[in-house]
């Protein structure tokens, strides 16, 4: 189960975030996960709030109000090689949905499966 959380500088459309949002589960999808396997959720932040860095450490264009932030938490296992095909898949749907791929930064954090209750306290997969 992954949990997606997106952080993004307000005030932001639901159109954008509902963009974003789609990108990611669909890049996430064409590597294997279930289709209802959705759990996301926004962070909208005033700009005070939001801090980043216009050009660290490598981007084509300076970031602005319309970068955004993805935090993907799911379970350990998946290669390097994987990995790289749901970036890829993540940049040419990004783009496809109108979004500048040089607003957006991808940190992957994993876990193990025991670390995941999905309902009622139960340890699913130990």
């Amino acid at each position: 189960m992954p949990l997606v959380t997106i952080t993004v500088q307000a005030p932001k459309s639901p159109e954008f975030k509902r963009k974003a949002l789609d990108a990611v589960h669909a890049a996430l999808v064409a590597v294997g996960v279930p289709e209802a396997d959705r759990f996301q959720r926004v962070l909208e932040l005033p700009p005070e709030d939001f801090v980043f860095d216009a050009h660290y450490p490598d981007t084509a264009r300076p970031r602005g109000p319309d970068f955004v932030l993805v935090e993907l938490l799911w379970s350990v296992g998946r290669s390097v090689k994987v990995k790289r095909q749901m970036l890829a898949e993540l940049v040419r749907l990004w783009e496809a949905a109108g979004l500048d791929a040089e607003q957006l930064m991808l940190v992957i954090k994993e876990t193990r499966w025991e670390n995941w209750s999905f309902a009622g306290g139960r340890l699913l997969h130990t």
